[in-house]
């Protein structure tokens, strides 16, 4: 399997993160040696909080259910019981002005529903994954993503915004995505103000952490370059 350990080595030294990226893998079933979630949580993206801190698990449907965005965006339908918390949420955000009906159908969702959904550490991730995520400062950010242009990757433009989840579908259809977050994930996860995500195709992420040396080197040299020709021509 590729070294996900060095992959993980080179993208923490590069960008200094502060966790793990995160590792996250869509499968009918589980391997047998990738224990089972157990306990509550509030929503699907904090299993990648538990990841990013650590552990590595998988998740059934029924772990997400208390997230009804989170579910729709991981196309897992909800239970008889429970169907209406979409419909209740997004009464809610519509009626606070947060979010506009017309906008749902367009948010990225899985195009199935997955049986299980595996959540690792990259560098220690058992299985190769479909879409990794990482947060950090956007000055180091913004050198993954000249690596992801540098690797020929697939770069979507746009920033991603709410809700924060949908960047993980995005990534599996649109290539490297970018993500604001938003104020749901921030609280699950813990994210500071000051960090942001982005998601890669797992496909990718070596090529682009191959890429990570030649992009801070260079970032390096202009620095120097643009900080000289400030001194030199800046007269206010």
């Amino acid at each position: 399997m590729t070294d996900y350990a060095g992959i993980e080595q080179r993208l923490s030294r590069v960008l200094r993160l502060r966790n793990h990226p995160v590792a996250v893998t869509f499968r009918e079933t589980a391997p047998n040696d990738v224990p089972q979630f157990t306990g509550t949580e509030p929503s699907s993206c904090s299993f990648w909080r538990l990841a990013a801190e650590g552990r590595t698990f998988h998740t059934v449907a029924a772990d997400h259910y208390n997230c009804p965005i989170g579910s729709y965006t991981h196309n897992v339908p909800l239970p008889a019981e429970r169907a209406d918390e979409l419909n209740q949420t997004l009464g809610l955000m519509t009626e606070i002005g947060y979010v506009r009906m017309e906008e749902v159908p367009k948010i990225p969702r899985l195009p199935q529903t997955p049986g299980v959904i595996i959540y690792a550490p990259l560098a220690t991730t058992p299985v190769d994954p479909d879409v990794v995520v990482v947060s950090a400062q956007p000055g180091r950010l913004m050198v993954l993503h000249e690596a992801a242009l540098r690797a020929g990757a697939e770069v979507q433009a746009p920033m991603f915004g709410r809700p924060t989840c949908m960047a993980v579908p995005a990534a599996l259809t649109m290539g490297v995505v970018s993500s604001f977050g938003c104020i749901g994930n921030r609280i699950y996860t813990d994210l500071p103000d000051d960090e942001l995500y982005v998601t890669i195709p797992g496909k990718d992420v070596e090529k682009i952490a191959d890429e990570l040396g030649v992009i801070k080197r260079a970032n390096t040299v202009l620095s120097d370059y643009y900080r000289g020709r400030r001194d030199a021509l800046a007269t206010q």
